[in-house]
């Protein structure tokens, strides 16, 4: 018989996200988490999911009924949209202009789909141009699909100008807001979005593990008339859909994470108490100090300016600046994250997220000096 570990409890330090992802939570948010544990078909939690359900809508702009919370996180979320749209010989517009656009590509191949890719330099948004001129040389496309806000780099696409482009041709928009929802414009309905995933932990300053995702009319209809079952069992959205609807009557479909879901409906609330244009206003006006800072500093921007995320900032990394090192410094003698470049951008850049609880004055100014003590120090 094995012998039983000899662990104490974990009990981490408090660190200052300022990465790509996790975001500071909310202590608001921390402290709803650990409320005591119901049932996931008691009537007082199946209260609390309608309440998620409005939350949702609202931090979408949607009045979509199909708007839930994936009991997963985000990458889930963009699984979701893909394997419940997605069939096989579907023809499927894929934009890539960093590492998601790529996942988006990987998701439509696994569903047996056809991908048509739409590429951009990192760093650039993708371009509608390009989008239109491929619906043009592919008519019988389904889909356009695309992420909001590359997380890899830091770039902001236009998605009102894409979902138009779509319907124009006929196609079903999927959209990547995993980094944007809560933190920049992002208006479902009045930009006309069909399938669109996001995460708890980004703007939401929620703890890791959800994946809010709302489907249109157009979509829930694509999904309703489907020739073939969907891939996954546990994403089924016909399926799940029986666990967040019914008139406070649920079927069972799998015991939900009832406390993340609490921790969820904390964010949602504090968000709706901010508004939506406060926040999102927030997040741009810490967005212009951390610049101002990193002007001073020499830091240079990967994204030009009118096409930077404010909740994600990608700065290139000075020449002769050890990249792992000061990111270690940062992290033990400062208490503070900042996240390495990913794909093209391995070792060239940092992430330097601004989102949500953490989109702080403080949190810039520390981050600011603390990268001005260690790039004076040659680190």
């Amino acid at each position: 018989m094995l012998q039983a570990p000899q662990f104490t409890s974990f009990n981490p330090p408090r660190r200052i996200l300022m990465g790509p992802g996790p975001s500071d939570v909310y202590p608001q948010v921390l402290a709803a988490q650990a409320r005591p544990t119901v049932g996931h078909l008691d009537p007082l939690f199946i209260g609390m999911m309608d309440e998620l359900k409005q939350l949702l809508q609202y931090a979408f702009q949607t009045t979509n009924p199909m708007t839930i919370a994936v009991s997963a996180p985000g990458s889930a979320g963009m699984e979701t949209c893909f394997v419940n749209l997605v069939e096989p010989g579907e023809k499927v517009i894929v934009c890539r202009n960093g590492v998601f656009g790529e996942r988006m590509r990987q998701n439509v191949e696994r569903c047996g789909g056809v991908a048509v890719c739409v590429d951009n330099a990192w760093g650039e948004p993708v371009c509608p141009e390009r989008v239109a001129e491929a619906l043009q040389q592919h008519p019988d496309a389904r889909f356009l699909a695309f992420v909001h806000a590359e997380t890899s780099t830091g770039a902001l696409s236009d998605a009102k100008t894409l979902c138009a482009l779509a319907k124009q041709h006929d196609c079903i928009s999927i959209v990547d807001a995993v980094t944007s929802l809560g933190g920049v414009e992002l208006r479902v309905d009045d930009w006309g979005i069909d399938a669109i995933y996001a995460g708890s932990q980004k703007c939401l300053s929620c703890v890791p593990g959800l994946s809010p995702v709302s489907f249109s009319a157009t979509a829930v209809a694509k999904i309703q008339q489907r020739k073939s079952p969907v891939q996954s069992w546990f994403l089924d959205q016909s399926l799940v859909m029986a666990y967040w609807s019914g008139q406070g009557k649920r079927s069972y479909h799998h015991t939900a994470p009832v406390n993340s879901l609490y921790a969820l409906h904390e964010s949602l609330c504090l968000l709706a108490a901010e508004g939506l244009e406060h926040a999102w206003q927030r997040h741009r006006t810490m967005h212009q100090l951390l610049a101002d800072g990193f002007s001073k500093l020499g830091l240079e921007f990967v994204v030009a300016a009118p096409y930077r995320l404010p909740q994600l900032n990608s700065v290139y990394i000075p020449a002769g600046v050890d990249d792992t090192m000061l990111r270690s410094t940062l992290l033990h003698e400062y208490n503070l994250e900042i996240g390495a470049g990913l794909g093209e951008l391995a070792g060239k850049a940092w992430r330097i997220g601004l989102m949500g609880y953490g989109a702080r004055r403080e949190n810039v100014a520390l981050c600011i000096q603390a990268l001005s003590e260690q790039l004076s120090a040659g680190r």
